[in-house]
């Protein structure tokens, strides 16, 4: 075989191998992360999709919840910074304002930041590939919050330790410029009954349990949130109604409120949103501002 032939073979093995890896899974490609502050993560085309307008609310007509919004704040707030911050697990009652907070705060550490952080929204069914988000994420300049809103596991399901590697596990560990905001309704993100199977089954109950708690231990914050008292769900109308300048007498205000929330049989953030949505809508006046 003289040199021409041997050229045109390697020729024909460089374009097989070419095609080959055409075939192959492609690595996620991180998008232009200047084009917007939040985007969704897309597991099925291994894509960040920018959400240009994004639904959240101002932080200061989320009410009720004072104490544990001044930590998430300074978290946030540090982490912007370069400085240490934990990944945080707001759980507790419903309708409280748990994702609203971590939006809200998002946008309140942006408006005052010259270096905007992005937030990046993943899905509960798609934990399981959150080492392709973070691996595309870690070589960014940017600095990334992961928000997975409603996070639970179930029965048979394993996913939870993909979680629990990419928060704290792993040679590699959390890429220092991401950190993990989950909500959950569970504190332990797992059904009380499927945590006492794990103990009333397993060799060693104690490890089988641990197994399952340690999840929320890599949350280096627990923010709890309770059901509001009376004062609180009026306090969040109120914070509404003014800043939406709804034109409504004060005492017909609290006295629909109330009313609202008696049908309801509860008194939440959500309820009292939905309370004002409706008060506006009966009202003829759009919910601008």
């Amino acid at each position: 075989m003289n040199g021409a032939d041997l050229q045109a073979l390697g020729s024909k093995l460089d374009r097989l191998i070419a095609a080959i890896e055409r075939l192959g899974p492609q690595p996620a490609l991180a998008p232009d992360f200047a084009q917007a502050d939040c985007y969704v993560w897309s597991a099925e085309k291994t894509a960040l999709d920018p959400v240009p307008n994004v639904n959240r609310v101002q932080i200061g007509l989320i009410k009720g919840v004072d104490h544990v919004r001044d930590i998430l704040v300074d978290n946030t707030e540090r982490f912007a910074r370069g400085l240490p911050a934990n990944n945080v697990l707001l759980w507790g009652a419903r309708g409280m304002g748990k994702s609203s907070l971590v939006k809200a705060a998002h946008a309140a550490i942006n408006h005052a930041s010259d270096r905007p952080l992005k937030l990046i929204e993943i899905h509960r069914e798609d934990i399981d590939t959150l080492p392709k988000l973070l691996g595309m994420l870690k070589s960014s300049d940017d600095r990334f919050i992961l928000f997975c809103d409603d996070l639970s596991f179930d029965h048979d399901d394993t996913s939870y330790k993909s979680l629990k590697a990419a928060l704290e596990g792993g040679v590699e560990g959390r890429p220092e410029n991401v950190i993990f905001y989950a909500t959950s309704n569970r504190r332990h993100l797992l059904p009380r009954d499927m945590i006492d199977n794990e103990r009333s089954t397993a060799i060693n109950p104690g490890e089988a349990v641990e197994e399952k708690v340690s999840l929320s231990d890599r949350f280096g914050l627990w923010l709890g949130f309770h059901k509001c008292s009376q004062d609180d769900y009026l306090a969040m109308v109120k914070g509404y109604a003014e800043h939406y300048r709804l034109s409504i007498d004060a005492d017909r205000l609290i006295a629909e409120a109330l009313e609202w929330a008696t049908t309801r049989g509860s008194r939440s953030g959500r309820v009292a949103w939905q309370f004002v949505q409706d008060l506006a809508g009966r009202l003829g006046q759009p919910l601008k501002g």
